[in-house]
């Protein structure tokens, strides 16, 4: 997107990581797209690891990742929604709300 701010962020990406205009993501943050590695012990010794769980994540605009938070995989970040810092997203966050925690759970609507 354009004008997005990335502090020092982490991005792994298997299959897609969209993010919107005026987005926010703070310092550490990390965001997997995958699992990196099978959870079947056989399926995750073949080489390659072809077996390997993903979900497209999309951060919509005018959302503000707070730092060292990590947004695993299928997740929606909602417009103009925040992600308090240190947070662990593993559902989809609706637009205009706060999370935080770990894992992350409805704070509030923002007003």
């Amino acid at each position: 997107g354009n004008n997005v701010g990335i502090s020092h962020a982490i991005f792994c990406a298997r299959e897609e990581i969209i993010i919107e205009d005026n987005v926010l993501i703070g310092g550490g943050v990390k965001i997997y797209d995958n699992d990196f590695h099978s959870i079947e012990y056989t399926k995750r010794m073949d080489k390659p690891d072809k077996h390997i769980r993903k979900g497209a994540v999309k951060i919509k605009e005018g959302a503000f990742i707070g730092a060292h938070s990590i947004i695993l995989k299928g997740v929606e970040i909602g417009k103009h929604s925040i992600v308090g810092a240190g947070s662990v997203v593993s559902k989809n966050v609706p637009d205009g709300e706060i999370w935080a925690g770990n894992p992350a759970r409805f704070v509030k609507k923002i007003e």
